[in-house]
């Protein structure tokens, strides 16, 4: 298992566990590897399917032999072959990329996922968003791209190398919180969607930590909860300042890895997160829903088996 900062190996949560071969059999180039996620995964709100009620718990699979478990339960075939959308594991964004990361670690090709938001929804709004972001030997950079976006769109002309920079369609969360606190970006422009109560700086609070804990190996969901996250009317001027530290630090190592050497940028934030208890999960996490059900403790120890 990888240590945080190595992109080319599997965090706990990319590990395909017993199903690697399925992995094996995935097609790395982007288009054929993002076709193959959304015909595992299908988005649990943004289909424009009627989905089936009684397999909705499939969007609290946090770790991908869990959702490779599920998949495998339904279908038991290949995953290049065809799934009915209705049949397919509901996930999200965070979820596609999740697949797309382990398919490419698996083929030793560093991978890993990228927290933000993105401007090409045509709802003149900034929708909260997870994109891949893989490093591409051939031409000797990060590449970003959306494994949800099959072909070019009003916003997004090149999915599949999606442009980086602070006036980019896609914003890291880090991005987002410089611009929100520097006055140049409009927070309530940021969430879940026009309207929703999930938005604005706490919520980017939120997502700036998540971003971090992506970066470094914890893939976790976007409904989890822990150390120096913000409820609403959050965050506290500590935080801010915590906050604004942070997201220069994220910005600062932008698509960089793996790190030179121990004084690098990256290790010494990787070394930070992993030693600051606000900054990373623990054992379990507070896990919210996006249904709207109880907020329930979920634990990190031990990957969960699908029902």
């Amino acid at each position: 298992m990888a240590e945080t900062g190595d992109w080319s190996r599997h965090s706990r949560y990319s590990d395909p566990g017993r199903f690697a071969s399925l992995l094996d059999a995935v097609p790395t180039d982007i288009p054929g590897l993002s076709a193959v996620a959304r015909n595992v995964i299908v988005h649990y709100r943004a289909s424009g399917h009627e989905l089936p009620a009684a397999t909705r718990k499939d969007v609290n699979s946090r770790w991908l032999a869990a959702m490779l478990e599920t998949d495998q339960k339904r279908h038991g075939k290949p995953l290049t072959e065809f799934r009915e959308p209705t049949e397919r594991v509901q996930g999200c964004c965070r979820d596609h990329t999740l697949f797309c990361v382990g398919v490419l670690r698996q083929h030793g090709i560093p991978a890993r996922s990228l927290v933000g938001f993105s401007d090409y929804s045509g709802q003149g709004y900034s929708n909260d968003h997870v994109i891949v972001e893989a490093y591409d030997a051939r031409l000797e950079r990060w590449v970003r791209f959306d494994p949800e976006i099959p072909e070019p769109m009003d916003g997004l002309p090149t999915p599949h190398d999606v442009p980086a920079g602070a006036d980019a369609p896609f914003r890291t969360a880090a991005e987002v919180w410089k611009g929100c606190r520097t006055g140049s970006l409009n927070p309530n422009q940021f969430g879940t969607g026009p309207g929703s109560e999930l938005g604005g700086m706490w919520f980017i609070h939120n997502y700036v930590l998540l971003q971090l804990a992506h970066r470094y190996g914890d893939e976790l969901l976007l409904w989890d909860w822990w150390g120096a996250m913000s409820l609403p009317g959050g965050p506290d001027d500590a935080t801010l300042e915590l906050l604004d530290d942070l997201a220069d630090q994220l910005i600062s190592v932008g698509s960089t890895g793996p790190p030179a050497d121990s004084n690098s940028p990256d290790v010494l934030l990787r070394e930070r997160y992993r030693g600051d208890k606000r900054l990373h999960p623990g054992r379990s996490v507070t896990q919210y829903s996006p249904y709207g059900d109880a907020p329930i403790t979920a634990n990190l120890v031990e990957p969960e088996q699908a029902g």
